[in-house]
């Protein structure tokens, strides 16, 4: 690994993975949020939405396990989700004391849109990496984060 004496870290912080992935993750943080807020969106947003088209309906509690958002969160986030009519949400007929939340037609719509909007913004991040190189990546990142 070529050692650049232009990146302002001393050279044993520029060796070290977990320096790595953090200045990377805080730099793709910044360029998917900036994307996502050029189009009215924030990434809770984009979570709930996947989670949502990929597994179906769930309660409240149920898209916040699947999504990752915090429970604390997940309230507001489907609130502004509905008011932009990208999800609904109604009493779940099994148990009243429940609401149930799905995505809705504009919904799914937005959800390719944004698909769209964070290919590009992998794209500009990944910028210097081969197609190869990334999906190399993406399969060590895969293996470290899940341990195997």
């Amino acid at each position: 690994m070529e050692i650049r004496a232009d990146v302002p870290a001393p050279a044993r912080l520029r060796t070290m993975p977990s320096w790595l992935m953090t200045q990377v993750a805080a730099a793709g943080e910044r360029l998917v949020g900036e994307r996502l807020a050029a189009v009215g969106v924030r990434r809770y947003h984009y979570r709930v939405l996947a989670a949502l088209d990929e597994f179906g309906p769930a309660s409240q509690a149920g898209v916040a396990r699947s999504s990752g958002v915090h429970t604390s969160d997940v309230v507001a986030v489907v609130n502004e989700l509905v008011e932009q009519g990208l999800v609904s949400r109604a009493t779940d007929p099994d148990d009243r004391r429940r609401n149930v939340v799905a995505v809705t037609g504009a919904g799914a719509a937005k959800l390719e849109e944004l698909d769209g909007v964070l290919a590009e913004a992998q794209d500009d991040l990944l910028d210097p990496l081969s197609d190869r190189d990334r999906a190399e990546l993406v399969r060590l990142l895969g293996r470290v984060l899940l341990g195997s």
